[in-house]
C-alpha cells in the first residue's frame, strides 16, 4: 500500500516507518495519522514483521507536533472528538500492539510527536532530539495521551513542570528523566535502534506479546497486573515457542520461534 506521507521498508523482519512531511518538520495532520494508523495495523497483522520502528524524514524533526491549522477553528464538541479518534485508531492502539515499537527520535518531538513516541514501547534518541509538550501555550492540554504516559514515565512532578511550562528539554535530559532510553548522534539513531530489534527478535514473539500486555495492564485502572502476569505466563506453556524455546535450552542450540 502506498502512503501520501510516509515510507515503509521491511528488513529482517523489522518494519521502518518513516513519517515524511520534511516541509511541515513531520507534523501530525489528520491524513498523517490516518495513513500511520492504517499502517500499523497492517504491519502488526505481517507475520513477517518482528519490530516497528518509527521515525521522522530529515535531521530537524521526529515529529514537530500537531497541524495547527486543521483544528484552529474547531469547537467544543469537535475538539473531543479530535483527541477521541487519534487516541483510539493510533496511540492508544500502538501502546497496545503485541510487536514492540520503537520510537527513533531523531530531532524534534513536541505535542502530538511526542505523544506518538510515548505510545511507543520504548525510546532512542539522536543526541540533537528535543522534546516537550507545548499545548498550554497554545491555550490546549496534551490530547493524545500526554497528560497521561508523560507522568508515568518520569514521574507527576517533572510532568506537571514539562506541561504547564510548556518548555523543552534536551535528548541528555530526556535520559535522565527516563524518557528515552539511548541517546546517540544522529548518524548511528537507525543502525543502533536495528542492533535493539535484532536482539528483540531473536526471542519468542508470543511470549514478547504477552509480556507487552502484562506491563501495560499495571497502567489501566481497574486491572490487576499480576492477575494478568499469572493468565500470560499459563497461555504460554501452551504455545510452539515454548517447547522450541525449552527444548533448544536443553539441546545447548539457538532457538527458532515462529510464534506460534
Amino acid at each position: 500500500m502506498n502512503y501520501e506521507n510516509l515510507l515503509i521498508s521491511i528488513e529482517e523482519k523489522i518494519a521502518t516507518v518513516t513519517i515524511n512531511r520534511p516541509a511541515k518538520l513531520n507534523a501530525l495532520n489528520k491524513a498523517t495519522i490516518s495513513d500511520l494508523s492504517k499502517a500499523v495495523k497492517l504491519l502488526g497483522k505481517n507475520d513477517d514483521v518482528r519490530v516497528i520502528v518509527i521515525t521522522g524524514s530529515g535531521e530537524k524533526a521526529f515529529v514537530a507536533g500537531a497541524d495547527i491549522s486543521e483544528f484552529a477553528n474547531f469547537t467544543i464538541v469537535e475538539g473531543a472528538q479530535l483527541a477521541a479518534e487519534g487516541q483510539e485508531s493510533l496511540f492508544d492502539y500502538i501502546e497496545n500492539l503485541k510487536k514492540p515499537v520503537i520510537a527513533a527520535v531523531n530531532g524534534f518531538a513536541l505535542g502530538g510527536g511526542l505523544e506518538l513516541a510515548m505510545a511507543c514501547h520504548f525510546r532512542v534518541a539522536s543526541d540533537n532530539a528535543k522534546m516537550g509538550l507545548p499545548e498550554v501555550s497554545l491555550g490546549l492540554i496534551p490530547g493524545y495521551g500526554g497528560t497521561q504516559r508523560l507522568p508515568q514515565l518520569i514521574g507527576k512532578g517533572r510532568a506537571m513542570e514539562m506541561i504547564t511550562t510548556a518548555g523543552m528539554i534536551s535528548a541528555e535530559e530526556a535520559k535522565q528523566y527516563g524518557l528515552v532510553n539511548h541517546v546517540v548522534s544522529q548518524a548511528e539513531l537507525l543502525s543502533f535502534t536495528t542492533v535493539i530489534a535484532q536482539k528483540i527478535i531473536k526471542n519468542a514473539p508470543y511470549a514478547i506479546g504477552k509480556a507487552i500486555k502484562a506491563i501495560n495492564t499495571n497502567y489501566k485502572d481497574g486491572k490487576d497486573g499480576f492477575e494478568t502476569e499469572i493468565k500470560s505466563f499459563g497461555k504460554c506453556f501452551g504455545t510452539l515457542d515454548f517447547k522450541e524455546g525449552t527444548t533448544a535450552f536443553l539441546e545447548k542450540r539457538k532457538a527458532e520461534f515462529t510464534g506460534k
